[in-house]
């Protein structure tokens, strides 16, 4: 006679139907950003100081490249990895500005935004329980990415006394046997901090002694005032350990569009090949195009957004020290990250009622991590008009809660 099999219960949720969610995705909340831009958009008359995107259009000539596409015709699918004349350009880029060379046949690998670089990074190199090594505060995306890949964030504290750079010394003692990889992002979201070379040698030494790699998100790179940047991977010995993420978002107006990239050894780019087959395929070839033309014709056009995002960077730095919410100098990305501890509020009541009562929107700190508590971060990507009267509000709102 043949055995019944018994099937255990499955667990259900309080309405007694069976929870088809995976608990890994229940476990982790939602985007702070997100959740204040949404706020922001069902309110009228606000000043948003929120979300992390260029005021600029993207260049004209850049558009009409992608215009001229469409007329031609160009609406097939590309290789998986991106046009090559796209990732010529890339290797050609990367080693003007940074003097590091890549094959650009095997070396880099065209994404949908960056976004999609972290993800195809994490899922490319983690083992279930490996650890990555992050910096707290951090960019929403990075623990979240690595817990869907099956690994463990490990976060380090950086702190206002540090500008807000992570540190070798504070990496060290969090590595273990589980360690796979530290990653890092400068200049950095939430902070507008980044690395001096003297202290990313530290970190490649680490990475040396430890058999790490380091996965550094520069999406910021070109975003950078009175300062030089270092490409991680142009470090001595660290081509080789260092994935490289960057993309058009952010330094060319070019948020919608979703283009990205990797840059790393052969070994590293053809998994991640894998699984951009199975998942995106292909990046828009409009959008590949575009860049094509960002790459090649767009510099004067960077250069110009830079010059003005560092002259309202001046202005937000100055009256936030000066209607009393402390700032250190943040010398990239378009962020300044003040202190709120004075008002006695958390950064989520702060930013709820400013808010509300001022209706000027910005991010609180918690959402980058429980290092961001008691800081907000007030992005400079939108008019110097704007920034003028939303720090005005925010003085009038200070004041008022002033102890």
């Amino acid at each position: 006679m043949l055995e019944t099999q018994h099937i255990a219960a499955n667990p259900e949720t309080s309405s007694g139907q069976r929870n088809f969610i995976s608990q890994k995705v229940n476990d982790f909340p939602p985007s702070g950003i997100r959740k204040f831009f949404d706020l922001t958009a069902s309110m009228k008359e606000v000043i948003s100081l929120g979300i992390g995107e260029p005021d600029f259009v993207t260049p004209w000539h850049i558009r009409e490249a992608a215009t001229y596409s469409l007329e031609k015709g160009y609406t097939m699918y590309t290789s998986n990895s991106g046009l090559l004349e796209l990732r010529q350009e890339l290797a050609r880029y990367l080693e003007l500005h940074y003097g590091v060379s890549y094959n650009p046949e095997s070396e880099i690998l065209i994404t949908v935004g960056t976004s999609e670089g972290l993800d195809l990074t994490m899922r490319a190199i983690l083992n279930p329980g490996e650890e990555i090594i992050i910096p707290d505060p951090h960019y929403v995306a990075y623990p979240a990415d690595i817990i869907l890949a099956g690994g463990v964030p490990i976060f380090v504290p950086v702190s206002e006394e540090n500008n807000f750079a992570i540190k070798a010394s504070d990496i060290e003692p969090r590595i273990t046997k589980q360690t796979k990889a530290i990653l890092i992002g400068y200049p950095a979201n939430p902070t507008g901090a980044v690395i001096f070379k003297s202290e990313l040698n530290n970190i490649a030494r680490l990475a040396e002694k430890y058999d790490l790699l380091v996965i550094s998100d520069e999406i910021y790179a070109r975003l950078i005032y009175s300062v030089e940047h270092t490409c991680f991977s142009s470090l001595l010995g660290m081509k080789e350990r260092t994935i490289l993420i960057g993309g058009f978002s952010k330094s060319y107006a070019m948020t919608g569009w979703r283009i990205g990239y990797v840059a790393a050894s052969r070994q590293f780019i053809q998994p991640m090949t894998k699984i951009h087959q199975y998942t995106m395929l292909c990046c828009p070839t409009m959008a590949q195009m575009a860049a094509i033309e960002a790459l090649k014709r767009g510099e004067s056009e960077v250069e110009r957004m830079v010059q003005e995002y560092d002259r309202r960077r001046r202005v937000m730095l100055k009256r936030l020290n000066e209607i009393g919410l402390p700032c250190f100098e943040s010398k990239g990305a378009f962020y300044a990250f003040p202190s709120i501890k004075t008002t006695g509020m958390t950064s989520e009541e702060f930013a709820e009622r400013l808010l509300k009562e001022e209706k000027v929107a910005v991010v609180p700190g918690s959402a980058f991590g429980q290092c961001g508590e008691g800081f907000v971060r007030c992005c400079y990507a939108t008019s110097l008009a704007n920034i003028e009267e939303a720090l005005e509000r925010m003085g009038r709102f200070v004041r008022r809660k002033a102890p």
